[in-house]
């Protein structure tokens, strides 16, 4: 019976991470390391793993970490400087999106977004 489902392609492990990774980045907003880690713990070959975040790659994944970071940013108005860079920080990790884009991308809003006033010089 199982033969059978494998053989007319009701279970296939590679269809069943493309999709998996492609859903849970879509609805979740969930990035490569977090997506990577669920699969593996599904215990999901690393060729099918590699295949499925293969399917990440380009802006949509820039964009949707823009729009999260972006959004994480401007709710902690109120906080100090470092306190909001470290919450965004540890928010875009928790969803699984690497360090080095994650760092990058705190630069960049920083150099946008200037919301702190210039203290006066005395």
């Amino acid at each position: 019976m199982v033969a059978r489902l494998i053989e007319e392609g009701y279970l296939n492990e590679e269809r069943f991470a493309i999709l998996f990774a492609g859903g849970h980045f879509r609805q979740k907003k969930w990035g490569k390391v977090k997506i990577e880690y669920v699969l593996r713990q599904k215990r999901v070959s690393e060729a099918n793993i590699k295949k499925a975040l293969k399917e990440l790659q380009g802006a949509d994944y820039a964009v949707s970490l823009q729009k999260l970071a972006m959004a994480r940013w401007k709710s902690l108005k109120g906080e100090q400087y470092l306190a909001r860079r470290a919450k965004t920080i540890a928010y875009l990790a928790r969803k699984g999106y690497e360090m080095g884009l994650i760092l990058d991308m705190i630069k960049k809003i920083k150099s946008e977004v200037a919301d702190y006033p210039v203290p006066p010089v005395r």
